[in-house]
């Protein structure tokens, strides 16, 4: 008889197989390690998102390079421009990743952008999301 097997990546049913790491990187031993590849995704997710252009050695290409937009005039087609810098980079480097939702927020006064993406994970059919702070 047939046993209907979960979508599920090899390296989680390994209970203390890690995959990598999560953030922040401030945990017992430094690193937070992680055990579910969804885990892994969101954090790789965030760190794509909090990374500049030419800021990782070797890749200088890695990066959604998003806090060059802190410092110009925050408008409607500033936060346009921004919803689809971010929609397409993700999409493009993320061909698991299908964002749902993202909603914007701007406070001038701190120079800092609030970024929430809903996002779906098409292999796993899971649904997650991720809030960043861009400073």
């Amino acid at each position: 008889m047939a046993k209907i097997i979960p979508k599920k990546f090899p390296d989680d049913l390994e209970e203390r197989q890690t995959i990598g790491f999560d953030f922040p990187i401030n945990g017992n031993a430094v690193f937070n390690p992680t055990f579910q590849t969804k885990d892994q995704i969101k954090a790789n997710l965030i760190n794509y998102l909090l990374t500049n252009t030419n800021e990782r050695v070797f890749n200088p290409n890695f990066g959604a390079n998003l806090r060059n937009i802190l410092f110009e005039s925050v408008g409607d087609s500033s936060i346009e421009e921004l919803q689809d810098r971010v929609t397409t980079q993700v999409n493009s480097r993320f061909p698991e990743v299908q964002v749902q939702d993202l909603q914007i927020d701007t406070s001038p006064d701190e120079n800092s952008i609030y970024l929430k993406i809903k996002y779906i994970i098409s292999i796993l059919d899971i649904e997650d999301d991720v809030n960043i702070i861009i400073q």
